[in-house]
């Protein structure tokens, strides 16, 4: 699988939505298990996705 990064854009209970950056299309984002994520995520939180891990972005 490719790398790829996404924003964090909202969570509901134990979910989080993922957009691709550089994506406006909200039907695209990614429904994922906050327990699949790295600990502290939360919204706007940068991520970086590769070899089936998630890492955060930090600037």
């Amino acid at each position: 699988m490719e790398a790829k990064d996404y924003t964090v854009v909202k969570i509901e209970g134990e979910y989080a939505y993922l957009r691709e950056w550089g994506s406006v299309d909200a039907s695209k984002d990614l429904f994922i298990a906050l327990a699949l994520l790295p600990s502290g995520t939360d919204e706007g939180t940068k991520l970086h996705y590769e070899m089936f891990s998630y890492t955060v972005i930090e600037y």
